[in-house]
Formats: C-alpha cells, sequence, structure tokens
C-alpha cells in the first residue's frame, strides 16, 4: 500500500507538471479581459443607437409642430376668407397631428428611460473593466515573477520534475535512520545491562372615444376662431 500511494502522489505530481505548462495564466487573463471588453462595446452600441432612434423622433416631433402651426394658420386665413368648410378640415388635420404628436412624446420619453439606464450600465461595467485590467496586470506581473524565481531556483539547487521522488527517497532514508539508532541504543542498553554481548396598446372603445374627443376640438376650435374673426 505505501508503495502504491507514493506511486499515485509522483502520478498526480507530474499531471499537475503537465496543466500547468499547458495553461497559461497570462492568456487565460487576457482572454478574460477582451471577452469584457467586447460586452462593453456591445452596450455603448446599444447606448448610441437607443440615442439615434431618440434624435429621430425628436425631428419628428419637430416637423410636426411646424405643420400644425402651418394648420392653425391656414384655418384663421379660411375664416377670414368665409371658407369655414377649409378652416374646419385644417383643424381636423392638425387635430390628427396633435394625436400623433402626443405618441410621439411618449416614445420619446420610454427612450430617455432606456438611454439613462443602458448609460448607467455602462459607466458600471467601464468601472468593472477597468478594474480587472488593472487587477490582470499586477496579477500578470506577479506571475512572471514567480516563475522566474522558481527558474532561478531550480537552476541553482538542481531541482527537477524529479523533485518529488527525491522527496520519499529522503523521507525513507531519514526514517531508516531514525529506526536504525533507534536499534542502536536498545542493543547498547542491552549490552550495558550484560543481556547482550557487544554485536544497529389600445382597444376599439379608445379609438372611437378619441374620435369623439378630437371632434369635439375641432368644432370648439372652429367656435373660437369664428369669434376670433367676428364670424
Amino acid at each position: 500500500m505505501g508503495l502504491l500511494n507514493r506511486m499515485s502522489t509522483v502520478v498526480k505530481a507530474k499531471m499537475n507538471t503537465v496543466m500547468d505548462r499547458v495553461e497559461d495564466p497570462n492568456e487565460t487573463l487576457d482572454y478574460s479581459y477582451q471577452k469584457q471588453l467586447e460586452l462593453l462595446q456591445n452596450v455603448k452600441r446599444g447606448v448610441a443607437e437607443v440615442t439615434t432612434s431618440k434624435k429621430r423622433l425628436e425631428l419628428q416631433k419637430v416637423k410636426l409642430m411646424q405643420k400644425m402651426d402651418l394648420l392653425d394658420s391656414q384655418a384663421r386665413e379660411a375664416i377670414k376668407s368665409d371658407r369655414e368648410d377649409l378652416a374646419r378640415q385644417a383643424l381636423e388635420r392638425k387635430s390628427a397631428l396633435t394625436v400623433q404628436a402626443q405618441s410621439l412624446d411618449q416614445q420619446i420619453a420610454d427612450l430617455e428611460q432606456e438611454q439613462a439606464k443602458l448609460e448607467a450600465t455602462e459607466r458600471r461595467l467601464s468601472t468593472k473593466v477597468e478594474s480587472f485590467r488593472v487587477k490582470k496586470e499586477t496579477i500578470k506581473a506577479q506571475y512572471s515573477a514567480a516563475e522566474a524565481q522558481v527558474k532561478v531556483t531550480e537552476s541553482l539547487t538542481g531541482i527537477s520534475e524529479e523533485m518529488a521522488d527525491v522527496g520519499f527517497a529522503v523521507q525513507r532514508s531519514e526514517d531508516k535512520i531514525e529506526t536504525m539508532k533507534a536499534r542502536s541504543a536498545a542493543l547498547d542498553e542491552l549490552v550495558e545491562k550484560g543481556t547482550l554481548e557487544d554485536f544497529t396598446g389600445n382597444d376599439d372603445i379608445e379609438r372611437e372615444l378619441a374620435k369623439i374627443q378630437a371632434k369635439s376640438s375641432v368644432e370648439s376650435d372652429l367656435a373660437k376662431l369664428k369669434a376670433e374673426e367676428g364670424k
């Protein structure tokens, strides 16, 4: 059993040596850092895409507001020209654009929230990636120093891959020496005593209500314009 245990230990020691040679800690750390950088780039790309989408919607909102102002002016001109039918059409179109503008406002608000969350994630991830980079370089430096020290020590002391066998041999020798010393002492004691001689979504109802509200809004705006123009 003692021999089998010793051989098992030697095999394990040699396997660890092989694995150490195959797995380079520097490569593992660099690979992990590269994957983290890729993740950070993906988050930054997401922030840029959300920001671009928000800007696009904001430009659409500006155009809608300009169109609404134009329709309002056209409605006023139509009232001045006693063209209530044209004024009504202009105000109906303005009402429809108002609904679109409200929808854009909601979409822009949603994108702003998403942008804020992505930017917060980017800041946290950037901090972690930088922290890992510093730690990575520190570990690589420590590993290189330890590796160099091992090589120097092996060169100076003659330690090699057979170190495990040497250790077992030294231990056996020391055990044997101690046993022999004990036997020698016991024999000396027996000799002295004379005993021995000196020999170790949305549903339909909501859409209908929206139409009613839009129509009411148009009638109200039309009445207001007529009142302002004295019609």
